[in-house]
């Protein structure tokens, strides 16, 4: 019952907050790009802050000197909605791709559009790949950090991977190093669920992928290593 209490008290506070910044955020039109992407990271940080304080719920993350400087892919498990926002203070100018439809959100999506995020249309087949990649080249060129989470949906924790090869097209235009990342949210903000179970998050960064390998051998590369690190997770917060 407490931890239903608990979960009910974050998620309006959540939402508190969202809506807070999004009216922070309004004057961020009349500005550079970069301005709502520092409100971004703030929101992302005041929400954890709220986990800690009203879930229970800590972050620890491991191999944060491992991202290097500069543009880079940052390819992510997904869990949860936790890894929307808990990843972005981890880097200097992050931007995120993400589903069309969501640029239509009244000011949400306006946000979004001014903040450069890169807009991919799951209907259009390959010439969404080829757009989004050339957009997304664009951003990288400015030393952004672009973070894919290479299955596309949220999978819950210990659940089968479904990569999808689209992450290895990117990595093989761009020309940079990627980042892998694992976690294992799921354990404390499952999908499609109220509850927020007390706990840690870990999160690993590993060492970054170079640029220049064959598409099948990163692909490979990237799965396994983001598969076995947030295995590895899993099992240390459930043994724990």
């Amino acid at each position: 019952m407490l931890i239903l209490v608990r979960s009910i008290a974050f998620n309006v506070l959540f939402y508190a907050n969202t809506v807070f910044w999004l009216i922070v955020a309004l004057p961020t039109f009349f500005m550079p790009y970069w301005a709502i992407v520092e409100i971004a990271k703030a929101w992302g940080r005041v929400n954890l802050v709220l986990l800690r304080w009203v879930a229970g719920i800590h972050i620890e993350v491991r191999g944060a000197e491992k991202i290097p400087k500069g543009g880079l892919i940052v390819a992510a498990k997904h869990q949860s909605a936790w890894e929307t926002f808990a990843l972005l203070p981890l880097f200097e100018n992050p931007l995120f791709i993400v589903k069309r439809e969501l640029m239509w959100i009244p000011i949400f999506g306006w946000l979004m559009a001014k903040g450069r995020m890169v807009p991919v249309d799951r209907t259009a087949g390959s010439q969404a790949l080829i757009a989004m990649t050339e957009r997304a080249r664009i951003e990288i060129s400015r030393n952004r950090q672009l973070i894919i989470f290479p299955e596309g949906t949220r999978r819950p924790a210990g659940a089968e991977p479904r990569y999808k090869y689209g992450v290895a097209h990117i990595y093989a235009a761009e020309g940079v190093p990627c980042v892998p990342i694992a976690l294992n949210s799921g354990l404390f903000w499952p999908r499609r669920s109220i509850l927020r179970h007390p706990g840690t998050v870990l999160v690993q960064v590993l060492d970054p992928i170079p640029p220049g390998l064959d598409k099948d051998v990163f692909f490979q590369r990237l799965q396994d290593g983001i598969e076995s690190a947030t295995a590895r997770l899993i099992a240390e917060s459930k043994a724990g």
